[in-house]
C-alpha cells in the first residue's frame, strides 16, 4: 500500500505531467498557426509522450491501493515570440519537472518506499533524455537564427519525430517505453 504523502506528492505530479502535455499542444497550436507544422508535430509527441508519464503515475498509485486524485490544470501560455523561445520556455520547463521527479525520489527515499523508488528511476533517466532533446533543439535554432530558409529545413526536420507508444502493460509496469 502507498503511503499518503508519497500518494499525495505522485497526484501533485499527475497534475505536473498533464499540464505539461497542455503547454506543449498549446506550443503545437501556435506553431501551426505560425505555418511551422513539423515543430507543430514534434510538440504534439511531446504532448503524447507528457500523456504516457502521467499515465505511469496514475498506474502506480492505483496498483498501491491508492486514491488517484485529478486536479484542476490552468490554461497555457498561448503564443511565442519566436521558434527558439517556444523551446527555451520548454526547456525551462523540463527542468521544473526534473526538480519535481527530483523531490519524489527525495520523498520515497524518506518514507522508504522502495516501489516508488524503483519506477522513479525511470524517470530521472527520462528526464535527462527530455532536457537533452528540448537542448538540441534550441542549439539547432541558435545556429539557424534569422534563415528563412533555415528555419524551414529545421521546420521539416524536426516534423520527422513520430511518437512511439510503450509496450502495452509498461506504463503500468513503471518499465522504459
Amino acid at each position: 500500500m502507498i503511503k499518503k504523502r508519497m500518494q499525495d506528492a505522485m497526484n501533485d505530479q499527475i497534475q505536473h505531467e498533464i499540464a505539461s502535455a497542455y503547454l506543449y499542444l498549446a506550443m503545437a497550436a501556435d506553431f501551426h498557426a505560425k505555418g511551422l507544422d513539423g515543430m507543430a508535430q514534434w510538440m504534439k509527441v511531446q504532448t503524447q509522450e507528457e500523456m504516457v508519464h502521467a499515465m505511469r503515475f496514475f498506474a502506480h498509485i492505483d496498483e498501491r491501493n491508492g486514491r488517484v486524485e485529478l486536479k484542476a490544470l490552468g490554461a497555457p501560455q498561448k503564443e511565442w515570440a519566436s521558434p527558439l523561445a517556444a523551446f527555451e520556455a520548454a526547456y525551462t520547463h523540463e527542468q521544473f519537472i526534473t526538480g519535481r521527479i527530483d523531490e519524489l525520489a527525495k520523498i520515497a527515499r524518506e518514507e522508504n518506499d522502495n516501489a516508488a523508488l524503483m519506477m522513479l528511476q525511470w524517470f530521472v533517466n527520462e528526464q535527462i533524455e527530455e532536457e537533452a532533446n528540448v537542448s538540441k533543439v534550441i542549439d539547432l535554432l541558435k545556429l539557424v537564427g534569422d534563415s528563412g530558409q533555415g528555419l524551414l529545413m529545421a521546420d521539416r526536420e524536426l516534423g520527422a519525430r513520430v511518437f512511439v507508444p510503450p509496450p502495452a502493460g509498461a506504463a503500468a509496469a513503471g518499465t522504459p517505453a
